[in-house]
This record gives C-alpha cells, structure tokens and sequence, in this order.
C-alpha cells in the first residue's frame, strides 16, 4: 500500500478544484487518497481529543468511528463489490453484488442497520476499523487503474470521492457539536459591501450533462428572474445581534408559526435566545462569544453568524422587512457576480426554496442521497469553511431540515 502521510503535501493543487467533477483517473486517484487521509485524520482527532456530546445537542450524529468506517463501506459497495459499476447512473440501486473483504462489513457499516445512536456494542476497533478504510482505498485504486476514462466508467469513483468529501464535513460537524478541538482556520470578518442590483434575466438553474451530476441538480432548465437586490455577503453576527437586542427571541408575530413552535420547544430544553453554541450574545456591548470546538470564541462583529435554522433566518429577515433569496437567485449571483463582490463559501447558506426535485428529475443509483429529502427539506446553497474546496461549486445543491441548526449554516438576504 503506498503510503499515506505525504498525500496533503504531495497532491497537486488541481485535486481542490471544483473541475474534480470531470476529473479522469489520474486525477481521481490522488484525490481519493486526498481525501481518505483526511478521514483517517479526522478519526484520529476524535480518538484522542473527543470528549462525549453534550446532553443539549440534538441529533449529534453517528459515532465518529462508524461514520469512518462506513466511507470505506460505502466505496466497496459501489465498487469492489458492485459487478455492474460500470454502467454508472444506469446501475441499479440494488446491483448484483460480491461478497466484503470483511466479513462484517454489512453489519458494522451499513446504514440500513445501523446500531442506535450511543449503542458501540459489537463495534469493531479502530485498528479494524483503520485497516478495512487501508484496504479498501487500495482495492479502489487497482480498479480505477484499469477503468475507462469515459463519464460513466468513471462515475462511481467521482461519487466515492464526494461521498468521503461530504462524510468528511459531517466528522467536523460532529466534533464542533461534541467539543473536540479542531486545528482548523474558521472565517474570518470581512469589509461589509453594499448590496448587489441582479438585472431581470432567464437563468439556466441546475447542472448541463457532463462530468459528476448529484442527482439533484438534474437538470439545467430556464427560469424567468425578476430584478433583485442581494447582500453581498452572509448575514453578519454584527447584524443578527440589532436583531436579538430588539427582542427577536421573544416577538411572535416576527416567526412562521411552525418555526415559533420549533422556538418554543427549544426553550424548553436550553431557553433560547440566540443561534445554538452561543454562550452571550451582548445587549449592549454588541459581543458574541461562541463555543467553537470546545472552546469559547469572542466572534468579531463582521463575521458571518453561523449555526442557523431555517426558522431563525426567516424570523430575521421578517424584522429586516426582507427576504431570503430563491435558489435560482442564489446560483446566478455566485455563478455572475463574484468580481462584483459576491462573497460566499464561509458557510452554507439557507434559501427559500423547498427541496423538490426538478421536471426530469431520475435518482441516481444512490436512491437515499436525496429522495427521501424532498419536500422535508430546504435547500442549502454554497459551503462552509469545513467543505472541501472540490466541493465548492456554485450549481451544488445542499439540502438540510428548517430545524437543523448544528451545521455550519448561515444565510443572506434580498430586498422585498
């Protein structure tokens, strides 16, 4: 197996390209160790950093080491055991498939049978668990070897690199929620711009054929855009704290009726008045101190404010006498504006849009990726300071429910 301690140093800048998608085999196979160096990083930062959730973050997640190790499963499934990868997004979402190279893999790692949340009863070790991540990568890696470099050929490599990519994100997730201390550079503040006038135009929303598609960005089709004023940039802890200090928290009539009840029930468990994992969200001195990674941050006001639910953006654009962008609004603006000032990938960022798929739309092979969202969630546009930089691209589509506010999740807004 060659070895994994010189990847970052020695992958070349393209493998952070957002081009990944249509990346060949040359490539796809630096980036996939790229990225299973990351994970193995990351699980080592949970083994000997992690402290337990806290009893007050909801929904904290699976154990970092069966996330971990379902990364390597979910590649051989795909993969190494899937006799009909080759057809790409014309597999079946149940191919015909070999047997693991560990006998328990299915057990340990499938989500489908996944132990409850806390419940590491018959988990495997991490040297186990270390070992199966290593053999798996190297079995990807010898088959990619003698792949096409044709779009479907391909496609499961792509989507291996992405899953691990997303898998990634969700391990820093995870440790922001349960206290283990990252070496990890978070936004930083920014001069504010004045907002930006988007002209009346029909957009091409969604991906073209060609290269990595997640399923639901199929496919490109034309929407009429009215014109629309954009913030700039997200919306600052600065400007969410005039928001707080005029008694946000408190104002019904300023909250979607399902969102002051979301409200009221986190009040009930931590009496909320501020984004989750704030410690003070000042009055009068206008500060905000954050728990980040298990230790407490003072946030600079012209930083973007992070760890929103749908519902708290929402209530602040309703006191601002704004809104928040479709979208479709969204896109043309990363896609059009950025020398103009449009700056995004601090955090994700929440839309008005509700999850649905598109006319045309057929789920790919990986039928649990995005079906079982649509008309839960609402759609999250851009990425965050803990997306891999190959993932930033301006036509992915992210996903999450009104309620979730433990990722690493802002928002901007448009005139009315």
């Amino acid at each position: 197996m060659r070895g994994m301690s010189s990847l970052f140093s020695a992958a070349p800048a393209a493998i952070d390209s957002p081009d990944m998608r249509r990346a060949g085999r040359d490539l796809l196979s630096l980036a996939l160790m790229d990225a299973r160096n990351h994970t193995l990083h990351l699980l080592d930062q949970f083994e000997s950093k992690g402290p337990k959730a806290a009893d007050d973050v909801p929904a904290a997640g699976p154990e970092p080491r069966w996330l971990a190790g379902h990364v390597g499963w979910m590649a051989e499934a795909w993969l190494g055991r899937n006799t009909q990868r080759a057809l790409g997004t014309d597999c079946p979402a149940q191919p015909t498939r070999l047997g693991s190279i560990e006998p328990h893999a299915d057990r340990w790692w499938n989500p489908d049978q996944m132990p409850p949340s806390g419940d590491d009863s018959g988990a495997p070790s991490l040297a186990t668990t270390k070992s199966f991540l290593l053999e798996t990568l190297e079995s990807t890696l010898e088959l990619l070897e003698r792949t096409p470099d044709q779009d479907q050929a391909l496609y499961f490599y792509r989507l291996a690199l992405f899953h691990e990519d997303l898998r990634g994100e969700q391990l820093i997730t995870l440790a922001q929620a349960r206290g283990v201390p990252l070496s990890i550079a978070l936004p930083t503040g920014a001069h504010l711009r004045e907002p930006l006038l988007l002209p009346a135009t029909r957009w091409r929303l969604g991906s073209e054929p060609g290269g990595f598609v997640f399923d639901n960005e199929k496919w490109a089709h034309a929407e009429s855009l009215a014109e629309c004023e954009i913030d700039a940039q997200p919306v600052t802890w600065a400007q969410y704290v005039e928001f707080v200090d005029d008694g946000g928290y408190d104002r019904q009539a300023l909250w979607h009726p399902e969102g002051w009840a979301w409200l009221q029930a986190q009040d009930e468990r931590e009496g909320r008045r501020g984004p989750r994992y704030v410690e003070h969200i000042g009055v009068a001195s206008g500060a905000v101190m954050q728990t980040r990674f298990g230790g407490s941050v003072r946030l600079a006001g012209n930083q973007p404010a992070m760890h929103m639910s749908w519902w708290e953006a929402d209530a602040w654009c309703r006191w601002a006498g704004r809104r928040l962008p479709s979208e479709a609004e969204w896109e043309m603006a990363a896609s059009t504006a950025v020398r103009r000032g449009f700056r995004w990938g601090e955090v994700h960022e929440w839309t008005a849009s509700r999850f649905q798929p598109w006319d045309g739309f057929s789920a790919d092979p990986w039928i649990g990726y995005s079906v079982p969202w649509f008309g839960r969630a609402r759609v999250l546009r851009g990425a965050s300071f803990a997306t891999r930089a190959r993932m930033k691209h301006p036509k992915f589509r992210g996903f999450a429910l009104p309620g979730d506010d433990v990722r690493f999740v802002g928002f901007r807004s448009c005139a009315l």
